[in-house]
């Protein structure tokens, strides 16, 4: 919802057909993606500060994707600074748009998938290795994420081009919702399967009776959006997607919690002393209404559709 569209336009980037077209589709997300990003730092810092324990945990044991992911940003984010000014290095800073908002989709994917499977924890420390993330379950959340970002980035397009783009992103998306299907329904399966922890508390009673509809409400929510995708709605497409992901979180949310660092550390055994809580929440009531305002602001500034020919720079 926060960064993923406009990440999903640079996976998107190597199937525009000219140069004129990829410039619309950068322009589409130039006046967001930087503000996007700082829920990244957000999210990190309010970890530390909120949950120090679990922070001392999760990044060692997620170092690696963590740089991967933030290596691939910085290719990404010079990427748009160069590629407007650039004459014979444009295909250049094509590829490291493409590849770097890619490989931070996917590891982005990794991330959630090695934080899912669980991290080996002894006397609260990490006592796992360098690579315990890279597993089969977490690839392939990588490659679902991916898609997933691929997807809202096509109905965000929808909204915000026309013409050929419009077009052509309309073609991608009802291409990638089955396959967004797919990949969620193997995640659904292989998590309870893999994970005891999960599919106790999926499939024991009374709680299967209260989940089941997470599931169906998917299920009917993806075919909203096929529908609306064939009638050429421009705004709906991109609001079912983004239910779309709110259920898959909120079935990821249902499999781990009250765990911050799964299986073993609950929220609040990783929570902060009090007081350091109390410290953030000020900071917080005060900062996060300015940031939220300036974002709204910043999308009705620049709301309507980018044009062939248009941009911000």
């Amino acid at each position: 919802m926060l960064d993923g569209f406009d990440l999903g336009i640079g996976v998107l980037f190597p199937f525009a057909r000219s140069e004129v077209e990829k410039d619309q589709m950068m322009n589409s997300v130039a006046p967001f993606w930087d503000g996007n990003e700082t829920w990244l730092i957000l999210g990190g810092g309010g970890l530390l500060v909120a949950f120090p324990l679990a922070y001392s945990i999760l990044m060692p044991a997620l170092y690696l994707p963590i740089i991967f992911m933030l290596l691939a940003l910085v290719f990404r984010g010079v990427a748009f600074e160069f590629r407007h000014v650039a004459d014979t290095s444009r295909f250049l800073w094509n590829i490291s748009f493409a590849g770097g908002s890619t490989l931070a989709a996917f590891f982005q994917g990794v991330l959630l998938g090695g934080f899912v499977q669980g991290i080996k924890v002894e006397n609260n420390a990490f006592a796992g290795g360098a690579l315990d993330w890279a597993t089969p379950f977490a690839l392939l959340c990588g490659l679902a994420v991916t898609a997933g970002y691929a997807l809202i980035g096509a109905v965000w397009l929808i909204l915000k081009t026309d013409g050929a783009a419009q077009a052509r992103a309309r073609h991608h998306a009802r291409l990638l919702l089955p396959v967004v299907l797919i990949f969620m329904g193997i995640v659904s399966l292989w998590t309870p399967i893999a994970f005891p922890r999960i599919a106790d508390r999926w499939f024991s009673l009374p709680n299967l009776y209260y989940l089941a509809p997470l599931p169906l409400l998917t299920l009917l929510l993806a075919g909203l959006v096929w529908r609306w995708l064939e009638r050429g709605h421009e705004h709906l497409p991109f609001l079912g997607v983004i239910g779309l992901f709110l259920l898959g979180y909120a079935g990821i949310g249902v499999s781990i919690f009250p765990h911050l660092v799964p299986p073993v550390l609950t929220v609040w055994e990783t929570a902060a002393a009090p007081a350091s809580q109390v410290f953030m929440l000020i900071g917080t009531v005060f900062m996060l209404p300015l940031i939220l305002g300036y974002v709204a602001f910043v999308y009705w500034t620049f709301r309507g559709k980018v044009r062939a020919g248009e941009g911000y720079h």
